[in-house]
């Protein structure tokens, strides 16, 4: 697969990915990030990694008719000849020209359980703000399909992990982040692979 990783943040899953490439985990050439903030981290692995990078906004198009702006994505992603998408920390919604042309092509993770503690304003340690807070035993990580709606995609993936007695956001994100690091790039592979199906509106990974 040929490879686009939309980013807005420190992009250590996009580091986690760049890693599992080098060490020939996956085989997929990882060409491009879309991001839409110039001074994420994200954009320093890019730069680092050789890998292009397209920054993309309303500040730097803030007069850009919607269905001109929308397209700025689908040329840059037909540039590198992308395939699949993938989102790691990505702040913004997809546009719908984006989702038809990729349909059932771009995968997100989500540091939780969906569908408990996702869906709009539920990002970083607001979510483990959040699961402290509701006293839940187990969080984890879900990696799904991305749709028109912030975390309703088909679920690809989960994988849990203890929430303890003396967790705080901190420390729930560094035991959380280590799942993502390790199964990201292994639902990737299995993309590779061709192992993950949708049957009877139902993902099956083999």
């Amino acid at each position: 697969m040929n490879i686009c990783v939309f980013a807005s943040g420190g992009g250590t899953n996009f580091g986690s990915l760049i890693a599992a490439k080098k060490r020939s985990f996956i085989k997929s050439r990882i060409s491009l990030l879309v991001t839409n903030n110039s001074g994420c981290g994200a954009v320093k692995t890019a730069e680092k990694n050789g890998i292009g990078c397209c920054v993309i906004n309303r500040k730097i198009y803030p007069h850009l008719p919607e269905s001109s702006y929308d397209n700025l994505f689908i040329t840059e992603l037909r540039k590198y000849k992308i395939d699949f998408i993938v989102l790691a920390g990505y702040m913004k919604l997809l546009n719908k020209k984006v989702l038809k042309e990729f349909r059932n092509r771009i995968i997100n993770i989500h540091p939780a359980l969906l569908p408990s503690f996702g869906g709009k304003g539920m990002y970083g340690d607001n979510i483990h703000k959040a699961v402290i807070a509701a006293g839940v035993k187990i969080s984890g990580i879900t990696i799904h399909f991305v749709d028109e709606k912030y975390d309703e995609g088909k679920i690809i993936f989960q994988k849990c992990c203890e929430v303890c007695s003396d967790d705080d956001p901190d420390s729930l994100k560094k035991r959380i982040r280590k799942l993502e690091h390790k199964y990201y790039p292994e639902i990737v592979r299995k993309f590779e692979e061709k192992k993950i199906q949708i049957i009877k509106n139902k993902v099956t990974v083999d």
